[in-house]
């Protein structure tokens, strides 16, 4: 499945350019990986589903959700290279995104990105989540940590925590630190991925 395709099947209205961005950020992502090692993932087929569809697929539960129709200050906590903050970066460039990402060759990819693709409302921050000292409407990882690190290591950044995950996580929701609890689980179908895809919505108690 080509870009084009997953962004029609996903039902998303994406602003003028932003395929062609997303395209652009694939080929960076490519090049880059040659040398630097930044996702396991090779072929650039697969790099569409796996990584651009797969943060896409976000989209519209965010929008349905307390974040709808507002300016929305998001952080992207172990982005790696950029996923999914400077996809939805491009997809909504209303919306301000913080990059939070420790390995310097990612962040380096990233700011990399910011520049050649002109994402003006992206802030690649390079270093460990819990020595970041701001406030967000909301925070999202990807494949970043258990349900409770991620807590414990975000939660003082927001209010709402997203959790994007394969399978459903039963073991690390009922692990849960006191204070937190799951607001809300949505299973995500991401156009060509024959897997499991959930986003889980974590809120202070």
């Amino acid at each position: 499945m080509n870009l084009a395709e997953g962004i029609a099947a996903l039902g998303l209205d994406l602003p003028a350019g932003a395929e062609d961005r997303l395209a652009a950020y694939l080929a960076l992502l490519v090049k880059w990986n040659k040398v630097y090692n930044l996702t396991a993932i090779r072929d650039p087929r697969e790099m569409v589903t796996h990584h651009l569809l797969d943060s896409l697929a976000v989209l519209p539960v965010l929008e349905k959700s307390a974040l709808a129709g507002r300016c929305v200050r998001l952080a992207d906590i172990g982005s790696g290279a950029g996923l999914p903050g400077i996809v939805l970066a491009i997809a909504r460039p209303g919306w301000s995104i913080t990059s939070v990402e420790a390995v310097e060759k990612k962040a380096a990819f990233q700011r990399q990105a910011k520049i050649e693709l002109g994402l003006d409302n992206v802030v690649v921050h390079c270093g460990r989540v819990e020595e970041l000292r701001d406030t967000f409407d909301a925070a999202i990882s990807r494949a970043f940590a258990s349900l409770a690190d991620f807590v414990g290591l975000a939660g003082h950044l927001a209010p709402c925590l997203w959790a994007m995950k394969g399978v459903y996580p039963a073991d690390e929701v009922a692990a849960l630190p006191a204070g937190w609890q799951l607001a809300a689980s949505q299973e995500l179908g991401v156009p060509g991925l024959g897997a499991q895809r959930h986003l889980l919505r974590l809120e202070r108690v």
